[in-house]
Protein backbone atom coordinates (compact mmCIF):
# COMPACT_ATOMS: atom_id res chain seq x y z
CA UNK A 1 0.00 0.00 0.00
CA UNK A 2 1.38 3.41 -1.00
CA UNK A 3 -0.04 6.89 -0.60
CA UNK A 4 1.42 10.38 -0.36
CA UNK A 5 0.59 13.60 1.41
CA UNK A 6 3.59 15.75 2.31
CA UNK A 7 5.75 12.64 2.68
CA UNK A 8 5.53 9.30 0.84
CA UNK A 9 3.98 6.46 2.85
CA UNK A 10 4.83 2.85 2.00
CA UNK A 11 2.73 0.40 4.02
CA UNK A 12 2.54 -3.00 2.26
CA UNK A 13 0.71 -5.98 3.74
CA UNK A 14 3.00 -8.09 5.90
CA UNK A 15 5.41 -5.20 6.50
CA UNK A 16 6.86 -4.07 9.81
CA UNK A 17 6.45 -0.32 10.27
CA UNK A 18 8.07 2.23 12.53
CA UNK A 19 5.52 5.00 13.04
CA UNK A 20 5.83 8.36 14.76
CA UNK A 21 2.88 10.64 15.31
CA UNK A 22 2.84 13.83 17.33
CA UNK A 23 0.53 16.29 19.00
CA UNK A 24 -0.88 19.12 16.89
CA UNK A 25 1.18 22.26 17.34
CA UNK A 26 4.13 20.40 18.85
CA UNK A 27 6.55 22.05 16.43
CA UNK A 28 6.29 25.50 14.83
CA UNK A 29 5.44 25.52 11.11
CA UNK A 30 8.62 27.35 10.13
CA UNK A 31 10.75 24.68 11.84
CA UNK A 32 8.96 21.92 9.95
CA UNK A 33 9.34 23.77 6.66
CA UNK A 34 13.06 24.23 7.26
CA UNK A 35 13.45 20.52 7.99
CA UNK A 36 11.54 19.64 4.82
CA UNK A 37 13.83 21.86 2.76
CA UNK A 38 16.88 20.19 4.26
CA UNK A 39 15.35 16.75 3.67
CA UNK A 40 14.31 17.21 0.06
CA UNK A 41 16.77 15.80 -2.44
CA UNK A 42 18.33 18.42 -4.73
CA UNK A 43 16.96 17.95 -8.25
CA UNK A 44 20.40 17.86 -9.84
CA UNK A 45 21.72 14.94 -7.77
CA UNK A 46 21.16 11.21 -7.98
CA UNK A 47 21.35 9.03 -4.90
CA UNK A 48 21.23 5.31 -4.40
CA UNK A 49 19.00 3.55 -1.87
CA UNK A 50 21.68 3.67 0.84
CA UNK A 51 22.19 7.43 0.44
CA UNK A 52 18.43 8.01 0.44
CA UNK A 53 18.07 5.98 3.63
CA UNK A 54 20.93 7.87 5.31
CA UNK A 55 19.30 11.18 4.37
CA UNK A 56 15.96 9.96 5.73
CA UNK A 57 17.59 8.92 9.03
CA UNK A 58 19.25 12.33 9.41
CA UNK A 59 15.92 14.04 8.79
CA UNK A 60 14.10 11.85 11.30
CA UNK A 61 16.86 12.24 13.90
CA UNK A 62 16.70 16.05 13.63
CA UNK A 63 12.91 15.96 13.86
CA UNK A 64 12.99 13.70 16.91
CA UNK A 65 15.62 15.84 18.64
CA UNK A 66 13.50 18.96 18.14
CA UNK A 67 10.45 17.25 19.61
CA UNK A 68 12.40 16.18 22.70
CA UNK A 69 13.84 19.66 23.19
CA UNK A 70 10.70 21.70 22.51
CA UNK A 71 8.36 22.37 25.39
CA UNK A 72 6.63 25.41 23.90
CA UNK A 73 3.93 23.29 22.29
CA UNK A 74 1.40 21.00 23.99
CA UNK A 75 2.73 18.19 26.17
CA UNK A 76 -0.55 16.43 26.96
CA UNK A 77 1.04 12.97 26.98
CA UNK A 78 2.90 13.86 30.18
CA UNK A 79 -0.42 13.39 31.96
CA UNK A 80 -0.79 9.76 33.04
CA UNK A 81 -4.53 9.70 32.27
CA UNK A 82 -3.97 10.96 28.72
CA UNK A 83 -1.06 8.58 28.10
CA UNK A 84 -3.21 5.70 29.38
CA UNK A 85 -5.90 6.42 26.76
CA UNK A 86 -3.33 6.20 23.97
CA UNK A 87 -1.58 3.12 25.37
CA UNK A 88 -4.88 1.27 25.82
CA UNK A 89 -5.90 2.09 22.24
CA UNK A 90 -2.60 0.74 20.90
CA UNK A 91 -3.04 -2.51 22.83
CA UNK A 92 -6.73 -2.87 21.91
CA UNK A 93 -5.93 -3.24 18.20
CA UNK A 94 -2.94 -5.53 18.72
CA UNK A 95 -3.49 -9.07 17.53
CA UNK A 96 -6.40 -7.95 15.37
CA UNK A 97 -5.16 -5.26 12.99
CA UNK A 98 -1.43 -5.56 13.67
CA UNK A 99 1.16 -7.14 15.95
CA UNK A 100 2.34 -4.57 18.46
CA UNK A 101 6.08 -4.91 19.13
CA UNK A 102 6.99 -1.75 21.00
CA UNK A 103 5.97 1.80 21.72
CA UNK A 104 7.06 4.81 23.73
CA UNK A 105 4.82 7.73 24.62
CA UNK A 106 6.77 10.92 25.15
CA UNK A 107 5.39 14.32 26.17
CA UNK A 108 4.36 15.35 22.66
CA UNK A 109 4.74 12.30 20.39
CA UNK A 110 4.45 8.52 20.07
CA UNK A 111 6.95 6.04 18.61
CA UNK A 112 5.34 2.78 17.55
CA UNK A 113 6.57 -0.47 15.96
CA UNK A 114 3.99 -2.82 14.42
CA UNK A 115 3.86 -5.69 11.95
CA UNK A 116 0.93 -5.83 9.56
CA UNK A 117 -0.86 -9.07 8.66
CA UNK A 118 -0.23 -10.62 5.26
CA UNK A 119 -3.91 -10.14 4.45
CA UNK A 120 -5.19 -6.81 5.73
CA UNK A 121 -8.86 -6.09 6.37
CA UNK A 122 -8.20 -2.43 5.62
CA UNK A 123 -5.15 -0.30 4.80
CA UNK A 124 -3.00 0.53 7.81
CA UNK A 125 -3.21 4.28 7.25
CA UNK A 126 -6.99 3.97 7.79
CA UNK A 127 -6.39 2.05 11.02
CA UNK A 128 -3.99 4.76 12.18
CA UNK A 129 -6.47 7.51 11.26
CA UNK A 130 -9.18 5.73 13.26
CA UNK A 131 -6.87 5.22 16.25
CA UNK A 132 -5.87 8.89 16.23
CA UNK A 133 -9.48 10.06 15.85
CA UNK A 134 -10.77 7.93 18.74
CA UNK A 135 -7.94 8.83 21.10
CA UNK A 136 -8.23 12.51 20.14
CA UNK A 137 -11.92 12.57 21.07
CA UNK A 138 -11.34 10.86 24.42
CA UNK A 139 -8.24 12.90 25.32
CA UNK A 140 -9.94 16.18 24.40
CA UNK A 141 -12.89 15.19 26.63
CA UNK A 142 -10.52 14.56 29.54
CA UNK A 143 -8.77 17.87 28.89
CA UNK A 144 -12.06 19.80 28.64
CA UNK A 145 -11.35 20.77 25.02
CA UNK A 146 -13.81 20.50 22.15
CA UNK A 147 -13.45 20.55 18.36
CA UNK A 148 -9.71 21.20 18.63
CA UNK A 149 -7.05 19.19 16.80
CA UNK A 150 -5.24 16.86 19.18
CA UNK A 151 -2.89 15.01 16.78
CA UNK A 152 -0.95 16.40 13.86
CA UNK A 153 -2.68 15.13 10.71
CA UNK A 154 0.31 13.44 9.07
CA UNK A 155 2.43 10.75 10.67
CA UNK A 156 5.98 9.68 9.86
CA UNK A 157 6.37 6.04 8.89
CA UNK A 158 9.30 3.88 7.91
CA UNK A 159 9.14 0.44 6.32
CA UNK A 160 11.56 -1.78 8.28
CA UNK A 161 13.82 -3.64 5.86
CA UNK A 162 15.29 -6.48 7.94
CA UNK A 163 15.78 -8.01 11.39
CA UNK A 164 18.93 -6.01 12.18
CA UNK A 165 17.13 -2.76 11.45
CA UNK A 166 14.18 -3.90 13.56
CA UNK A 167 16.54 -4.55 16.49
CA UNK A 168 17.98 -1.03 16.14
CA UNK A 169 14.51 0.51 16.02
CA UNK A 170 13.32 -1.36 19.10
CA UNK A 171 16.38 -0.13 21.01
CA UNK A 172 15.76 3.40 19.70
CA UNK A 173 12.12 3.37 20.82
CA UNK A 174 12.81 1.94 24.26
CA UNK A 175 15.71 4.29 24.97
CA UNK A 176 13.89 7.49 24.01
CA UNK A 177 13.18 8.54 27.62
CA UNK A 178 16.78 7.68 28.57
CA UNK A 179 18.15 9.80 25.71
CA UNK A 180 15.84 12.65 26.79
CA UNK A 181 17.25 12.46 30.36
CA UNK A 182 13.93 11.44 31.94
CA UNK A 183 15.05 8.08 33.39
CA UNK A 184 18.30 6.14 33.67
CA UNK A 185 16.79 2.84 32.52
CA UNK A 186 14.00 2.43 29.95
CA UNK A 187 12.14 -0.03 32.18
CA UNK A 188 11.50 2.84 34.62
CA UNK A 189 9.51 4.85 32.06
CA UNK A 190 5.79 4.16 32.66
CA UNK A 191 4.73 4.75 29.05
CA UNK A 192 7.02 2.28 27.27
CA UNK A 193 5.99 -1.15 26.05
CA UNK A 194 7.94 -4.11 24.69
CA UNK A 195 6.10 -7.22 23.47
CA UNK A 196 7.04 -10.14 25.78
CA UNK A 197 7.54 -12.31 22.67
CA UNK A 198 10.40 -10.05 21.58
Amino acid sequence: MYYQRNLPHIMPSGATLFITFRLAGSLPGQVIEQLRKEYSQPEHTQEDAEQSYARQRRYFGAFDQLLDADDTGPTWLRQAEIAAVVGEALHFRSGIEYTLWAYCLMANYVHLLVSLPEIEHQPFYRILQSLKARTARRCNELLGRSAVAFWQAESYDHYVRDGAEMDRIVAYILNNPVKAGLVEDWTKWPHTYLNPEW
